[in-house]
């Protein structure tokens, strides 16, 4: 399917209208092939993190000596089936990156909030290893939809039709919307990666798996350009919803604008915000 030109979404099984609080109701996939490739990101994760602990040890001293705060922090994300899980990720951004705003969406030009070294982190991919725990944990998976925060999901549910049909796998570090598109900064970038998803979702196998972790990881070596899914085959292109217009999503409304630059974010509303502040970098 490498190069399909692939439509809106189309959603891979239905989610419940609601999203009422976690009780969220999505279909969750508990096929043999989804169980086995569970046990197997689990043993693999155990094998990572033989070579990857000392590099961890060694950013971690890095980071808490060119920044002040923690090194590694916890940060809610909702998984499989809407359960809330923690995620760990090594800080790359200042501690007060969200004090004034709550939790954002970053746009995709360069973000002030970013330390010196958290860019590399970023850049590299090196601020996702601690996530290999919750792999080994069984709270996520090496490839799969990327897990979103509580704060954004509960919007995003009413706003993108099937949205929760992506929580019916467990998430991933890395994934095939991942590897294909940038960043959201707004509702019709979350649609496109829905589409990719519940693509994955559909055709998921462990020769897909592969593929995808290794792109992942030449783009980590600088393959960058789209150079590196045009090389395994991953290459996909998911048509827009509108040719000429988004939807910024501030407190939790939807404002259609023109799509005229690629510095919009997503805001959620301050009392979400002072809760979410307690569990993230900010």
């Amino acid at each position: 399917m490498a190069n399909a030109d692939l439509a809106a979404p189309a959603t891979c099984r239905r989610a419940a209208d609601e999203f009422d609080g976690w009780s969220v109701g999505a279909p969750t996939v508990d096929s043999m092939k989804f169980r086995l490739k569970s046990l197997a990101d689990r043993l693999t994760a155990a094998l990572l993190l033989l070579p990857a602990l000392p590099l961890i040890g060694l950013l971690v001293l890095a980071i808490r000596l060119t920044s002040r705060g923690p090194a590694v922090y916890r940060q809610t994300r909702v998984g499989k089936g809407g359960r809330i899980f923690t995620m760990y990720k090594l800080r790359s951004m200042r501690m007060d990156a969200e004090a004034a705003t709550g939790p954002v969406w970053a746009g995709l030009s360069s973000d002030s909030r970013v330390t010196p070294l958290g860019y590399w982190l970023r850049r590299l991919h090196l601020d996702e290893l601690p996530q290999l725990f919750n792999v080994l944990s069984g709270e996520m998976s090496l490839v799969g939809p990327r897990p979103e925060r509580p704060e954004f999901v509960k919007v995003l549910a009413d706003q993108v039709d099937g949205y929760l049909d992506r929580l019916g796998v467990l998430p991933g570090i890395t994934g095939l919307a991942q590897i294909n598109l940038p960043p959201d900064t707004d509702l019709e970038s979350v649609r496109r990666k829905l589409v990719l998803d519940c693509e994955y979702i559909r055709t998921s196998s462990l020769f897909l798996d592969l593929r995808i972790v290794a792109c992942t990881a030449l783009r980590v070596f600088g393959l960058r350009g789209g150079r590196a899914v045009q090389l395994l085959g991953l290459h996909r292109k998911v048509a827009r919803a509108s040719a000429d217009t988004s939807a910024e999503l501030t407190h939790g409304h939807v404002t259609p604008h023109y799509a005229t630059s690629s510095s919009h974010v997503l805001v959620i509303s301050r009392p979400h915000a002072q809760e979410a502040l307690r569990s993230t970098e900010a």
